[in-house]
């Protein structure tokens, strides 16, 4: 590993090393992936990584590359002591809003966990169900924690394989491409063949007043 690379992680590590100096063994974090797009669910990462991790390119997800998400995304899950995901669908997003949605995914999500945490960390989320685990939240969290960038990359890559999956379905909307985020590519597919069952609708209206 270059020397900036360390560097850079032991940055990344440095909160959660002080709170293993206080004796806190198993720290969660907890990031999301699709809260903004229009189509698809909201996926909830979260992950308890050894004191020693040191995975090279663990980052926010948005600053690495899909191909590097990909790989990252293996690492971390092997190394792992406990993770897990939690996914709420756009049916139950447009009922209860996205908001309500995403914090409905972290408490999935931790309660899938095989190793119960004694601290969570997550990604600027508050009023959050824990399962009655202490939690701190931090703002970009994703970029300044180690633990929660690691579970930022577990929610994408998941949330990313669902939409490549749907695209074999519906390949007219490009999901593929774009994961339901309404870029101007989508948005024009929309008009042009109406929504589809993985459409939010108080998105899409909200959007491009449908």
């Amino acid at each position: 590993m270059k020397e900036k690379e360390e560097e850079r992680l032991k940055l990344l590590k440095a909160d959660e090393e002080k709170l293993h100096e206080k004796n806190i063994e198993y720290i969660a974090g907890i990031d999301e992936a699709g809260r903004g797009p229009l189509a698809g669910p909201v996926v909830v990462g979260v992950v308890i990584m050894p004191k020693d991790s040191m995975i090279e390119g663990v980052n926010d997800s948005k600053k690495v590359s899909e191909k590097k998400r990909e790989k990252l995304y293996d690492e971390i899950t092997s190394e792992a002591i406990a993770w897990g995901v939690g996914i709420v669908d756009q049916n139950e997003i447009d009922e209860i809003n996205i908001l309500n949605a995403t914090k409905k995914a972290v408490t999935m999500a931790i309660s899938s966990l095989k190793v119960k945490p004694d601290l969570i960390l997550v990604d600027a989320l508050t009023n959050i169900d824990t399962c009655g685990i202490p939690y701190k939240s931090i703002i970009k969290g994703d970029a300044k924690e180690y633990s929660i960038a690691a579970a930022s990359i577990i929610a994408k890559v998941t949330r990313d394989r669902i939409m490549r999956q749907w695209d074999e379905v519906f390949p007219e909307y490009g999901f593929k491409g774009h994961k339901g985020y309404g870029t101007k590519k989508h948005i024009e597919a929309i008009k042009e063949y109406g929504p589809c069952m993985l459409h939010r609708k108080t998105f899409i209206k909200n959007f491009i007043g449908k």
